[in-house]
């Protein structure tokens, strides 16, 4: 057995979307896959796919912005599946408003999700990783960290998280971990389904018009997300580090 199929990572926000996605590659890629979410059924249809395919996973629940349950979720995978040595803190909410409209509540809350939660994940996970002299963290960003009408609260927090990941990186790099994020365009997904019908436009033809602004010609996939972590979570990604990925179809920062 190689190196990289003793792996164990953990993958939050898994139950839909990119993190389902990203779980599903992980586990074909040899990995063990815990599959967090904020209830445990939720990731039962990601893991219960894992499963089917031969690979190894178990669901767990967790709200990543409290921390006993991010300390007693960590601590049942290390149990259950072994040390865990590769990251991607996914979860995420959003809570759009234009910057006058917009209640604390809606900002406290992406920025507990986002940031301490990311925070409290990455703490818990990283003495594993110090310990196995090995670690891979992937933070999902966005390319609305760049700045993005309704989103003060969203961008703010993206825009944070990749602060984070450039310290994370200086902070463990000497313990074999590499730290990096994530920033992604337009990705079709539910919560991207939702914005369509929130404006009111059936998803194919809001999804040809933003694809006019995006030199590949298309919108993303969820794949093309796990893809990319596939690469930065692998043994062969060790220089890099620190660095912020735009998966966007064309340049962006």
């Amino acid at each position: 057995m190689s190196a990289a199929q003793e792996r164990v990572a953990i993958v939050t926000g898994a139950a839909r979307g990119l993190g389902a996605a990203t779980a599903r590659r992980l586990a074909a890629d040899g990995l063990a896959v815990a599959a967090l979410d904020l209830e445990e059924s939720a990731s039962k249809e990601t893991v219960d796919a894992i499963v089917a395919a031969g690979g190894k996973a178990i669901a767990v629940g967790v709200n990543v912005s409290d921390s006993d349950q991010v300390s007693a979720a960590v601590a049942r995978v290390a149990a259950e599946l072994g040390p865990p040595t590769v990251l991607v803190n996914n979860a995420g909410i959003t809570r759009d408003n234009l910057l006058f409209k917009m209640a604390e509540a809606e900002w406290d809350l992406v920025m507990e999700v986002h940031l301490r939660g990311t925070f409290l994940m990455t703490r818990a996970v990283q003495k594993y990783m110090v310990d196995a002299g090995f670690g891979r963290v992937v933070n999902l960003s966005s390319t609305s960290a760049l700045g993005n009408r309704g989103q003060a609260n969203y961008s703010a927090a993206k825009a944070g998280l990749q602060g984070f990941t450039k310290t994370v990186a200086i902070e463990l790099g000497k313990f074999g971990v590499t730290c990096n994020a994530v920033a992604p365009g337009l990705i079709e997904t539910e919560m991207t389904r939702a914005t369509a019908e929130r404006l009111g436009r059936p998803w194919d033809e809001y999804a040809a018009a933003r694809a006019t602004d995006i030199p590949v010609g298309r919108v993303g996939v969820p794949d093309d997300i796990a893809h990319t972590v596939s690469f930065l979570v692998s043994e062969g990604a060790g220089f890099v580090s620190g660095q912020v990925v735009y998966v966007a179809g064309g340049p962006k920062a």
